[in-house]
């Protein structure tokens, strides 16, 4: 096998965390951040997913974050556009608290330099739900720099989302890269692993394992950071 780009999930790939946990602490300061703005809390968490749900089925039209601000605003009311300045507050100040409830695992680093160093492209292909200042937070989170990327997703410049097939199309045409090209490490079965009908390879890292859909993991090369080290080294033969 050869490879040209390694695709890397962060969010319990190289940010370790337990998904239920990082939400719920992400959802519960963002509430006392705005309902002094007049948000009800379960209608604020309502617009959330309503417009994160809105993203995962964009159909390319637009991008993620218009999206989102179109849903967003239905569900909440003017008071969501009043307040944009407000909630990009948070991600700068109270979401960053948020760190405490996310792990760290050194060997992220480690991983994400020896890409670097064997020649390969490395992106970071993080569900681009988020703005990127939350993104570019959680990077550094892992000890890793956004410098360490080709690209990252974000909502602003993405028009896709994970599990949609087209979401990996759009960055192996941004890159002008085959299938074949690419390796994705991800720990999400049903969202990351889906590159594999593609034509990508895939590497399931279980350390952070979520597999809803309760597959077969043989069918996947999967295990540690370690093991995944060794994969990357059989790759490159």
């Amino acid at each position: 096998m050869s490879l040209k780009a390694v695709f890397f999930d962060l969010d319990g790939t190289l940010l370790p965390m337990d998904q239920e946990v990082f939400v719920n602490s992400y959802f519960s300061r963002l509430a006392k951040k705005m309902g002094p703005c007049g948000f009800e809390p379960k209608a604020l968490i309502r617009g959330i997913w309503a417009g994160t749900q809105a993203m995962v089925e964009n159909d390319g039209t637009v991008s993620n974050e218009d999206l989102f601000w179109s849903v967003f605003p239905k569900m909440c009311g003017e008071i969501a556009l009043q307040n944009k300045d407000v909630l990009d507050d948070f991600y700068h100040k109270e979401f960053q608290q948020v760190q405490s409830d996310c792990g760290f695992d050194a060997r992220a680093d480690v991983v994400v330099k020896k890409v670097k160093k064997l020649g390969l492209i490395p992106v970071l292909a993080t569900n681009p739900i988020f703005p990127s200042i939350a993104t570019e937070s959680r990077i550094r989170w892992a000890g890793l720099d956004i410098k360490d990327f080709a690209l990252v997703t974000t909502y602003e410049n993405s028009r896709y989302s994970k599990p949609n097939p087209n979401y990996y199309q759009s960055i192996l045409d941004h890159f002008d890269l085959k299938p074949e090209d690419v390796l994705m490490v991800g720990n999400d079965v049903d969202d990351d692993m889906v590159a594999l009908n593609l034509g990508m390879k895939v590497f399931l890292l279980t350390d952070c394992l979520i597999n809803k859909s309760e597959k077969d993991l043989s069918l996947f090369p999967n295990g540690s950071f370690d093991d995944l080290l060794s994969y990357l080294d059989s790759c490159i033969l």
